[in-house]
């Protein structure tokens, strides 16, 4: 199936909402995690989003060129290409994009986006983050509203953060943040659908305890009820059809029964990274130590072909990476859901 359209996409989220479940929104930096990510959503015939975060997107582009926004742009390629060959509906997206990165890497995309749009095609991406969390509230959302005027025009979704995941990733270090910036308030939440809303339809990463990065089950102390505050105090104020699509960054490590929680305060989008990183990684520290004297010339020896073949132990680093997606989606209770017909 093609990358879905603006309106299937909408389609995908609301209908994500209305019946109580959530897409994995699976980061990838290359094609073959890219693909992995594929095959599971056809495995488990539910539809689901392929994110690329600006770190991805320079680890894609190669050590050679360090470019985060072309790297991007030649996995969103791949994506388009080879969607077509599933039966599932897939949706584009980047992942935190912080202020300093707009210029280096947003821009860009949205550029390719207009080219695209201009002859009469589909953008690159369906939607894309702007992670304006380590600004001040007011600062963050004028920069938001600029770039979610400027998405709303080319047919892509913007997702907004306001507090502060905690942990680290992706090179960011959130580790030490104030407490009180990981649970956003429900005045943030009313303040962002006022400012927001009207322009058109966004995601909204509301912090409410959550941290990226690993931990061991019962280490995250989350607090879905923010959540549902948020939403109660959006739709007292604004109304039924201001509640916000939310998004839930940094599960790793998260009860499954918080997760189910959060679906019904209407998440409808769960970020995976850490737990798939490991996915892919386990089959090959498996393969290396298993076969160590035939991936190695050891002694004089030749070793094997079939065994230090990057093809070899990356098959099963993709079939590892698959697994665990097909679990997320079980988990997110998105299995067997999807819009294409």
């Amino acid at each position: 199936m093609p990358v879905a359209t603006y309106e299937q996409y909408c389609d995908m989220l609301n209908k994500a909402q209305k019946d109580g479940y959530a897409y994995a929104a699976i980061n990838v930096t290359s094609t073959s995690t890219a693909n992995a990510a594929l095959k599971a959503f056809s495995d488990m015939k539910s539809d689901g989003i392929i994110q690329v975060s600006t770190g991805g997107g320079k680890f894609a582009s190669g050590q050679g060129v360090n470019d985060m926004a072309l790297g991007a742009i030649s996995l969103a390629q791949h994506v388009h290409l080879m969607a077509e060959k599933y039966d599932v509906m897939i949706a584009l997206h980047t992942d935190h994009c912080h202020p300093e990165h707009v210029e280096s890497f947003l821009e860009p995309l949205l550029k390719e986006s207009e080219k695209r749009v201009a002859k009469g095609e589909k953008p690159l991406f369906n939607s894309h983050m702007f992670d304006g969390s380590v600004l001040p509230l007011a600062e963050n959302l004028k920069t938001s509203k600029d770039l979610h005027e400027r998405c709303q025009k080319l047919g892509i979704i913007l997702e907004i953060e306001t507090g502060i995941v905690g942990g680290e990733e992706d090179g960011v270090n959130n580790e030490d943040a104030p407490s009180d910036k990981l649970y956003t308030s429900p005045e943030e939440m009313v303040e962002v659908a006022k400012t927001l809303r009207p322009i058109g339809p966004f995601m909204y990463a509301a912090t409410f305890g959550n941290v990226h990065g690993v931990y061991k089950p019962g280490n995250v102390k989350l607090r879905p009820d923010i959540l549902k505050n948020g939403q109660d105090a959006v739709i007292k104020e604004l109304g039924e059809e201001s509640r916000h699509w939310l998004v839930f960054h940094g599960g790793s490590g998260s009860e499954l029964s918080e997760i189910h929680e959060t679906l019904g305060y209407g998440v409808i989008k769960m970020n995976i990274d850490t737990d798939t990183q490991y996915a892919y990684t386990r089959p090959v520290v498996d393969h290396m130590f298993t076969n160590y004297d035939q991936v190695l010339k050891v002694e004089g020896e030749v070793g094997s072909k079939k065994h230090y073949d990057p093809r070899a132990w990356s098959k099963k680093a993709e079939n590892g990476m698959t697994e665990r997606i097909a679990q997320a989606i079980k988990d997110l209770k998105s299995e067997g859901k999807t819009i294409y017909r």
